[in-house]
Parts: structure tokens; C-alpha cells; sequence
């Protein structure tokens, strides 16, 4: 049977229980805003039940990054406010609804993608150039980083701490993490976003399919790229984004395939289920969660899990 929901806490406790066997651990988390780190402190939470020391790394201005009695949190200034922030995450999301041609969506995603990744950007500079924080997290002796690599931060900071990273993320744009960790997504059978296909295409919508990949390399090369740049940098060496991806010791996905397609598995890669959701145990949310992502996904598109 599939991994659930309600399994996804129990399976991160497990595989972070690697931070101490007979001692709780010290874990460094350097997360992403929005629904990504509503996820992840649900996890935070019952890591601190079981003894282990969390300290969060965040900037001073973010939508729900909040103290907690849960962990140790550790702030940073960035140059841009609360209201900039909570504009351009909404202007974002709401691109994320729409309809439209694909030349449409591709310019809309563009322009967000931009602006979202110039908060990012600056917030992590911020975070490499503050001499204090860093020496503190020098000197903090960590066992472990656990990150969201849709922002980069955390993988250079694995890194120059030479920690083991565990990569706790629902999914990296233009499928970095299938390319990262080797798994094959061929264009013949996997749809490509904003395509709208099912999994059973014509040879007409697998060639179309193909050529969705190219815009989506332009894509990542301005998103992305800016990280590759920063960890050269900061780390003093050249370092690609595939090699940011690459170091991570365990991918924590949370993947449904209820709602998704199936992917190939590598070893270091545990699917923990979709905790997209997890934010109310009442049955009506969770009809609702289902019923709005199938809403946006299209009925072609929504697939039963092959798990047995």
C-alpha cells in the first residue's frame, strides 16, 4: 500500500533519526516560505518531542516563518518588506489558476518566476554576508541540514559546512530533480507542464511535448543559475546548481501519486505522501484540497496511484 498521509511524519522522524542513535541531533533547517514551510513545521514539531535540537535560519521578513517553542529561530535583515513580499507571492499564485495559450501562461510564469526568484536571491545573499550568523552556524556543530531546494540557500550552507543535506521538497521546476538524481522522465511518456496532456499522448502530442522542454531550460537558467553564482562566490569555487542538487544525502518527496504521475525511484529517494494537506485533520478539508487540485490538474491528468 501507498505511503498516506497520515504515514508522512512517522517516515521524516525515521530517516532523520540518522542525526543521533543514541543521542538526539542537532539540525540545522534552512526552509522556504509559504505552503512549502507550513509542511515542513509540522514535521519541526515532532522532531522537538523526540529531543533533537532545531534551529531555523530565516529572514526578519517573511509570509509564515514564525518563532516557535519548537525550535531555535535565527533571523536575518533583508532589504524588502513584508507588503513587497506578500504582493508578489500573491501575484504569483494567482498566474498558478489561471487559463490560457501557452505562450499566455509561459510569458505570466516568466515575469512571476523573475520576481519571485529575485526575493530568494537577495534573501540568501543577505544571509551568506552576515559574518555573525555564519560564524555562529560555524560553530554550532550540526549533524545535519534539512532544506527545501526549491531555494538554494540551504545546499550552499550544507556545503561550506560540509553537513549531510536531507532535501524535504514537493518538487524542483523543469525537473532539476529528476536530472539531479538520474531518474529518466522521457517526453514520450511523462507530460510536461503546462501541456495539459494525460499520460496516453498522440505521436503529434509527444513531439509537442518534446519541444515543452526547451523554454523550460530558459526558464531554469534565469531562476536558478543566481544561486550558482552566489555558492561560487561565497564558497570559493566553481559550483554548478547540479552539483548544489547532487550532495544531498536523503530527498524526502512529498509526492501523492494519487494526484500525480508515478516516477522511478532511486535508493535516497522516500516518498513520504502528500502533506500538502496536512494543516487540518476535519474530512471536509480534505475533500476540499482534493477537489481543488483536481479542479486545476483537469480531469485527464488526475491519476490513481500503481502502488500496491
Amino acid at each position: 500500500m501507498a505511503l498516506g498521509l497520515s504515514a508522512s511524519p512517522p517516515a521524516v522522524l525515521l530517516l532523520l533519526s540518522l542525526l543521533g542513535l543514541a543521542a538526539a541531533g542537532k539540525l540545522l533547517v534552512v526552509p522556504a516560505d509559504g505552503s512549502h514551510w507550513l509542511s515542513m513545521r509540522e514535521v519541526l514539531d515532532m522532531l522537538q518531542q523526540k529531543g533533537h535540537e532545531v534551529v531555523v535560519v530565516a529572514p526578519e521578513v517573511a509570509l509564515h516563518i514564525k518563532p516557535s517553542k519548537s525550535f531555535v529561530m535565527k533571523m536575518y535583515p533583508v532589504p524588502y518588506t513584508q507588503e513587497d513580499l506578500k504582493k508578489q507571492f500573491q501575484a504569483f499564485f494567482h498566474f498558478s489558476f489561471e487559463q490560457g495559450s501557452f505562450l499566455e501562461r509561459f510569458v505570466k510564469a516568466y515575469q512571476g518566476i523573475k520576481r519571485i526568484t529575485y526575493f530568494g536571491v537577495t534573501s540568501c545573499g543577505h544571509l551568506l554576508q552576515n559574518k555573525e550568523l555564519i560564524r555562529y552556524l560555524e560553530e554550532s556543530k550540526f549533524d545535519a541540514v534539512l532544506t527545501d531546494p526549491v531555494l538554494l540557500c540551504g545546499a550552499i550552507l550544507a556545503k561550506h559546512l560540509s553537513l549531510p543535506a536531507v532535501y524535504f521538497l514537493r518538487g524542483i521546476p523543469c525537473g532539476l530533480d529528476f536530472e539531479a538524481t538520474q531518474c529518466p522522465r522521457p517526453p514520450s511518456y511523462v507530460p510536461r507542464g503546462f501541456t495539459q496532456f494525460a499520460d496516453h499522448m498522440t505521436f503529434l502530442q509527444r513531439v509537442k511535448n518534446l519541444l515543452h522542454d526547451i523554454p523550460d531550460i530558459f526558464l531554469c537558467d534565469f531562476a536558478f543559475e543566481p544561486y550558482s553564482k552566489l555558492a561560487s562566490e561565497f564558497l570559493q569555487q566553481d559550483v554548478t546548481v547540479l552539483d548544489l542538487l547532487r550532495q544531498a544525502s536523503v530527498w524526502l518527496m512529498r509526492s501523492d501519486f494519487v494526484l500525480e504521475y508515478p516516477r522511478p525511484l532511486m535508493p535516497n529517494i522516500i516518498p513520504i505522501g502528500g502533506s500538502d494537506c496536512l494543516f487540518s485533520q476535519k474530512p471536509s478539508a480534505w475533500r476540499n484540497c482534493f477537489s481543488r487540485r483536481t479542479e486545476i490538474r483537469g480531469e485527464g491528468e488526475v491519476r490513481q496511484s500503481r502502488a500496491t
